[in-house]
């Protein structure tokens, strides 16, 4: 590579994200576990370039470092533009309640690949069963994980683990969304998945059910194709519970990268 194509080489820049209200008109301030982020883990200093976003919107951030302070960095904004991290539709998986830490790989990996929000679900073969203390202890691990997530893949907008629903609870969320699929591996016909995945328009909502180990029930496929979910194969393989979501996920960007 010569010195001309140095020029060319994308630097990529730490992201981060602020309180709505800490973004200012020529300032963004960051607080909270960023500060020693930035300070002792990074050893960024004055002068180094950062980008920011709300995690509300599409817009992103270009700063530069001002000031370190104890409990704040102060950064000033360079320009501001409306950024591309985001997938036309939005994606959200409802992702069946998988054994051990499986939960924590998925999530790190959805909100990589585009999806927009993660629903945990109990379904007949799921084996976790979460008491209330438990499940917010590991909803807020997850939430942690989103947000690490969504800073190392540069998206400008956080993505949310929601509480834990039953699989009544989550058909009824999930029916008012614009496209509903429920990948089932006794499903056949690719052409059928490729035609429904090519319909899929930017601005969308839609809804991809994923079972835990040993799947859907028959039963529960049956009633949720009765609320307007349509049964789709992934292919001729069968696929673990923390791939399948990740496998349609990859799909939906391939068809709705901006």
């Amino acid at each position: 590579m010569g010195v001309g194509d140095c020029q060319k080489v994308k630097v990529i820049m730490h992201h981060f994200f602020a309180e709505p209200g800490e973004i200012g008109e020529k300032e963004i301030s960051l607080t909270g576990s960023d500060v020693n982020h930035i300070k002792n883990v990074l050893r960024m200093g004055v002068g180094d370039e950062i980008t920011v976003s709300s995690g509300q919107d599409d817009c992103l951030y270009h700063c530069s470092i001002q000031a370190l302070e104890k409990d704040r960095i102060r950064a000033a904004i360079e320009s501001r533009e409306k950024a591309r991290s985001e997938l036309a539709a939005k994606i959200f998986l409802f992702q069946g309640l998988p054994k051990s830490d499986k939960m924590e790989w998925i999530v790190q990996k959805a909100v990589e690949l585009g999806a927009a929000g993660i629903i945990p679900v109990e379904t007949k073969r799921t084996v976790v069963k979460l008491d209330a203390k438990k499940e917010a202890l590991r909803r807020a691990r997850w939430n942690t994980i989103a947000q690490g997530a969504a800073k190392q893949s540069g998206r400008t907008r956080l993505v949310c683990v929601a509480p834990k629903m039953s699989f009544e609870e989550a058909l009824e969320y999930g029916k008012s969304m614009e496209v509903k699929l429920i990948p089932y591996e006794l499903a056949q016909g690719m052409d059928r998945t490729r035609e429904l995945l090519g319909k899929i328009r930017p601005g969308q909502s839609v809804a991809v059910f994923i079972g835990p180990e040993g799947g859907f029930e028959e039963d529960e496929v049956r009633r949720a194709e009765e609320a307007g979910f349509s049964r789709i194969t992934l292919g001729s393989r069968i696929l673990r519970t923390e791939t399948a979501g990740l496998a349609v996920l990859a799909m939906l960007g391939f068809v709705l990268e901006p």
